[in-house]
């Protein structure tokens, strides 16, 4: 396959026949050495770049996932092993190849289980290998997001995919674990399958998917990403390390980190009409931590949403109260600026009272109550809003009928409109 030699257009042809020769019943064995053709003569993130120039000519995801693990393998088999990226430790690269090298510990005490047949051992390392949707959780919702500013959208369509099916291969080994009566052979090449999908992943990780965010990520976006991180959780592992990001990066200042000689070469093309114009707010935008929104959209959202909100602020008035479709308790717009107190009728107004004074207090921040009301559950929460300090703001009541939500059953997994 000598054409393939500096002809990125032709790799991505012959990527394609693979694909659909794969998609119509080929067998890996069949198409293993042309594939192997194609990844000797282009480094990792090239392989990803065509996987991506094929989605934007229409190639299916799903034909895509079905060539995914063979890629990998011989990702693995041609590519040459990197070094562990040269970034400070605690940087979000080195937390994901950390938790990685973790994830091989907890696999093998797993399998060594099975193998043996210790039911108790292995529910214990099961329980650690769950630890992995942490991992997923921060590549799928930060890495992911950071990678399609600059036009690299395949990842997040591919690699999601597979990472959804390593979970679905979890949640089949961890009953088959839990099941006492479960033949152990059987658990045991459920694991392997387990397993081998998981590693997998690590290659497509570690050859591919973080040498190319190192380089197109800018410092700033790293530091995002290790900003935001907590709250998803880490993967076996604690992050610790010397990595403290620079703060008020300029994104389009701050050069990827790749590009200053870190994470060896990558060339990845990105087509500069597809990258996605990181647009301003608009003018009347009220800015949050997490977004922005207009007037509009916010009234919009409100008379959207499928519970009633009424707000009371600290000195006990109506301020604000949701108007959608279906309230519960009718509110008119006189009761605005009307103290809570005169809202209620008089055998309720000792226990609004007390509710009001116990978060005034900071003794409680939240009163559940759940009535029948013309035939219909409805239930009202009362919470206390608070500022970061702490100080008192008011109170929310939400209010919601559960009526229908109360008889479900089972799963619906699938999209049926009601």
């Amino acid at each position: 396959m000598s054409e393939l030699i500096d002809n990125p257009t032709r790799r991505v042809e012959a990527l394609r026949e693979i694909i659909e020769r794969l998609h119509n019943g080929a067998s890996e064995d069949e198409v293993r050495a042309d594939l192997k053709a194609i990844v000797r003569h282009c480094d990792a993130a090239e392989v990803a770049e065509m996987e991506q120039q094929l989605i934007r000519e229409g190639v299916s995801i799903d034909k895509i996932m079905g060539m995914c693990d063979l890629h990998a393998a011989l990702v693995k088999e041609v590519l040459i092993d990197s070094a562990h990226p040269d970034v400070p430790s605690g940087h979000p690269v080195d937390i994901f190849m950390r938790e990685n090298a973790a994830l091989r510990e907890v696999i093998q005490t797993l399998r060594e289980a099975l193998a043996s047949g210790a039911r108790l051992a292995a529910k214990q390392a099961f329980n650690d290998l769950m630890d992995i949707d942490k991992h997923y959780a921060r590549k799928e919702n930060l890495l992911f997001s950071c990678l399609e500013r600059h036009g690299i959208t395949g990842p997040s369509q591919v690699m999601w995919g597979k990472d959804d099916e390593v979970r679905a291969l979890l949640d089949e080994l961890g009953q088959a674990i839990a099941n006492e009566n479960h033949c152990p052979c059987a658990a045991k090449a459920l694991g392997e399958r387990t397993f081998a999908a998981i590693e997998s992943m690590m290659e497509k990780e570690e050859k591919i998917l973080l040498p190319m965010a190192l380089a197109h990520l800018s410092e700033a976006e790293w530091g995002e990403i290790h900003e935001q991180s907590p709250r998803f959780g880490w993967c076996l592992i604690e992050p610790g390390g010397e990595y403290e990001p620079r703060r008020n990066a300029d994104q389009s200042e701050a050069e990827p980190v790749a590009k200053r000689g870190q994470a060896g070469d990558v060339s990845l093309t990105v087509r500069a009409t597809e990258v996605p114009p990181k647009t301003a707010p608009s003018s009347d935008a009220i800015m949050f931590e997490t977004g922005a929104l207009t007037p509009a959209q916010m009234a919009a959202i409100f008379k959207t949403v499928p519970f009633d909100l009424t707000f009371v602020d600290e000195d006990d008035r109506v301020r604000f109260f949701s108007e959608g479709p279906r309230r519960v308790f009718v509110r008119p717009k006189a009761v605005i600026g009307r103290k809570v107190q005169f809202c209620h009728p008089p055998a309720s107004v000792s226990t609004v009272n007390q509710i009001l004074d116990d978060f005034k207090a900071g003794r409680q921040d939240c009163a559940d109550f759940w009535i029948t009301r013309k035939g219909r559950f409805v239930q009202i929460r009362y919470f206390a809003v608070r500022d970061e300090s702490g100080k008192y703001l008011g109170t929310l009541e939400f209010t919601q009928d559960l009526t229908r939500e109360r008889a479900l059953e089972g799963e619906r997994r699938l999209l049926q409109y009601d």
